[in-house]
């Protein structure tokens, strides 16, 4: 059976690049999967699994990638579903889909359902996301034995819908824009033979446990500078590990606001379907210390 990488060498690359080439690809993507191709179409998985707010990249921040399997003279599109649990019963539910043009502009939207436990029994808080992503330099496939990465710029438009317990809580505002920009760099045998992935975003903010919570608050109520960051490995052709970092603003005064992080196993089990589980810390939620748990994302790509 002709191996995704023999695959994708057949379609892009002289004989030559195959001696090159010999390693499994990084899929660019959250876990990164394997390099694969198909015709006229962008490498298996290059557009990554979805990120929290509906973006291409990884589960807790947005990459340097654009959505969808489509190449620079295609359309492409995917769609997700995602599913987390802590150990304070706090949940969410997040569901969306994006479209990517010509392997260069991103939009996507998600929708946010959060269960509130036992701090308001019975209740949840609603968030709606709106996202624009624009790739501005390189190519994480074709510039990695380059020293620069992938860049792309975005922003996320949050809209909370139900602000009774933001408000309660001292937030600001209950809709706002987060602004990012965001470096994806791939490294081909990077990891003792191994693909390695690494990106680094820098987003402004202002949001309150993402939005969920509100904008601004008693403590700040201007934009902040706030890094996030991911790592992932491959150790076999259709599996990735990794791990994300995501600092988040304090701005509430009735709790403190902590870094959120995750560790996750992505597979991607064909070029129009993946799954990624992990256990995600989000730190201090309202009055719940310690909010961890896991969660599992489905993602299909058309």
């Amino acid at each position: 059976m002709t191996s995704p990488r023999t695959r994708f060498h057949a379609t892009v690359a002289r004989a030559a690049a195959l001696r090159r080439w010999r390693r499994p690809a990084l899929a660019a993507a959250l876990a990164g999967a394997s390099f694969a191709a198909q015709a006229g179409d962008r490498l298996l998985a290059t557009w990554g699994v979805t990120e929290a707010e509906g973006a291409a990249g990884g589960g807790l921040t947005p990459w340097a990638l654009i959505a969808g399997p489509g190449s620079r003279d295609q359309i492409g599109a995917t769609a997700y579903a995602t599913g987390w649990r802590s150990g304070g019963d706090f949940s969410l539910r997040t569901v969306g889909a994006a479209v990517g043009f010509y392997d260069t502009v991103e939009l996507s939207i998600a929708d946010w359902r959060f269960g509130l436990s036992d701090t308001v029994p019975g209740q949840s808080i609603g968030m709606d996301v709106a996202g624009l992503k624009w790739r501005v330099w390189g190519d994480v496939v074709q510039d990695q034995d380059l020293p620069w990465p992938q860049v792309a710029i975005g922003l996320q438009y949050k809209h909370n819908r139900d602000m009774t317990v933001p408000t309660a809580l001292g937030a600001r505002h209950g809709s706002d824009t987060d602004v990012y920009a965001s470096a994806t760099k791939l490294w081909l045998g990077g990891a003792g033979g191994y693909n390695l992935l690494a990106n680094l975003t820098a987003r402004a903010t202002r949001a309150n446990q993402f939005g969920l919570l509100g904008f601004g608050g008693d403590q700040g109520g201007t934009r902040r500078i706030k890094a996030e960051g991911s790592l992932a490995v491959l150790p076999r052709d259709d599996l990735a590990i990794g791990i994300e970092w995501r600092d988040k603003p304090d701005n509430l005064s009735v709790f403190k606001e902590q870094a959120a992080s995750d560790v996750f196993v992505a597979w991607f089990a064909s070029p129009h379907v993946s799954l990624t589980g992990g256990f995600v810390d989000l730190g201090n939620i309202a009055n719940k210390p310690r909010q961890r748990g896991w969660y599992l994302s489905l993602q299909g790509a058309f």
